[in-house]
């Protein structure tokens, strides 16, 4: 993003105010902050619109597989450390399957790719692309199976050296803008040319980093602008050498290597454990498609939740909603616990209050996204919100009974929330941790 003094050159500079600010370089110090958009000036020229959006593009172009709210981008990043500022686009996972299959066995690799979904956190964890590579020619056969896997993907990957196979399979799932793979030294043209005709991006392949910036430089001139890079990594050193050096040249704007990149850790390994440590490693080093050769729970699940760590905005906590939430379908007998609003904080406790099979009311504070002891710490889980969100959301009409539990940790507040609530409210210091939760609402039943 160019700075404030450079935005204030491209605009009109009459601090006319229609912007909502007082002056022009109010205004473009907003959006060299990220505040405002240029947008907002009525009277900015197409020219500076254009010069703003070409200097302040990241510097790894976003590229776009599939089509809808289930497309995958990739790219698009502005950093080299996360803690520097976020990642914004999480790596495409896919799975292997080749025309070469059995029509049983592809059929299950599909199933488990469909089957591979998990709940964490409040988000569903999967992969999104299936790759389908031609292996056997047949042009029909790469058509029917790429048609097959696009019914049950949020977006495919072509495989194909054969400009006319490749052709084939884009006839058949055009609509899914499939990525291409991929253009290499003897077949560039041709790839290029199907990429343009069905405005789908495009893979690109080389021995070394000089050949493949050599190789985009052709391809852009010709006019492809979605370009997925393939750095040939055989082994894991490989892939950190190549993905650290890519991403290093990108921010310093080597506009040849400035785009997201695709990884195949099984050309590293020497069996699946290999391979998932290397897709591991593909992960954490910038990758922007991995592809998986097989996809089982034990190596899926463990990459999908290293891929949310990292890829998780470390300044925005994930939250849920403040609340309150029946578990259990619960009474007017049915105790009422309270938590904060941390997301892995509320999964756990609902979690836990599901697993005791006592009907029970989870009231939820919002706490900006803190676990319960750093929110009582900064302030933000105090007997006056409590009490104060109890009376908003009228719990005292649902229980018979006017008691509260409020977390271990944060007992020191029980004497307050009763004050605040009044009107002969009990409040109970529960456990500390989530696991005696259980054992904690059994007892409180009297079903021990």
């Amino acid at each position: 993003m160019p700075s404030g003094i450079e935005i204030l050159k491209l605009l009109p500079k009459t601090n006319c105010g229609d912007c909502g600010q007082p002056t022009c370089l109010a205004f473009a110090m907003n959006i060299a902050a990220g505040k405002m958009e240029l947008a907002a000036c009525p009277h900015v020229s197409e020219e500076a619109r254009a010069a703003l959006a070409e200097s302040s593009a990241p510097p790894i172009r976003e590229v776009t597989i599939g089509t809808g709210p289930d497309k995958v981008t990739v790219g698009g990043e502005t950093v080299l450390f996360r803690h520097e500022k976020t990642f914004f686009h999480k790596p495409g996972l896919a799975v292997l399957i080749t025309d070469a299959m059995n029509d049983a066995e592809i059929d299950a690799r599909i199933a488990a790719f469909a089957a591979h979904r998990f709940d964490r956190v409040g988000l569903v964890l999967s992969a999104e692309l299936v790759a389908v590579q031609s292996t056997t020619g047949d042009t029909e056969r790469f058509a029917a199976t790429a048609k097959k896997a696009a019914e049950k993907a949020a977006g495919v990957i072509l495989m194909a050296d054969s400009p006319g196979v490749m052709e084939a399979g884009l006839s058949a799932v055009a609509a899914k803008r499939p990525l291409i793979y991929a253009a290499g030294r003897n077949n560039a043209d041709d790839m290029a040319d199907l990429a343009l005709k069905y405005q789908c991006p495009l893979a690109v392949t080389a021995e070394d980093l000089a050949a493949l910036a050599a190789l985009v430089q052709r391809l852009t001139a010709k006019g492809v602008k979605d370009i997925v890079l393939d750095c040939r990594s055989p082994s894991m050193s490989a892939i950190l050498l190549n993905q650290t050096a890519v991403r290093r040249l990108a921010l310093k704007r080597e506009k040849s290597l400035g785009y997201p990149t695709i990884c195949f850790p099984a050309r590293t390994a020497g069996g699946f454990l290999e391979e998932m440590l290397a897709a591991n490693l593909a992960v954490a080093k910038y990758a922007g498609i991995v592809v998986l050769s097989d996809i089982r729970g034990e190596g899926i699940f463990p990459l999908l939740i290293s891929r949310l760590n990292i890829y998780t905005d470390p300044q925005r906590p994930m939250m849920t909603a403040q609340g309150l939430y029946p578990i259990n379908n619960p009474k007017e007998s049915s105790p009422l616990l309270v938590t904060s609003n941390f997301s892995l904080t509320y999964f756990i406790v609902s979690g836990e209050m599901e697993a005791s099979r006592i009907p029970s009311w989870l009231l939820v504070l919002d706490t900006e996204g803190l676990s319960v002891l750093t929110a009582w710490a900064a302030g933000k889980f105090a007997g006056d919100l409590v009490a104060g969100l109890m009376k908003k959301t009228g719990i005292a009409e649902k229980l018979a009974e006017k008691r509260v539990v409020i977390p271990g940790y944060v007992a020191v507040i029980s004497g307050e929330l009763e004050e605040e609530l009044g009107d002969g409210w009990e409040v109970i210091v529960g456990p500390r941790e989530a696991a005696h939760i259980p054992r904690f609402l059994r007892d409180m039943a009297g079903t021990a």
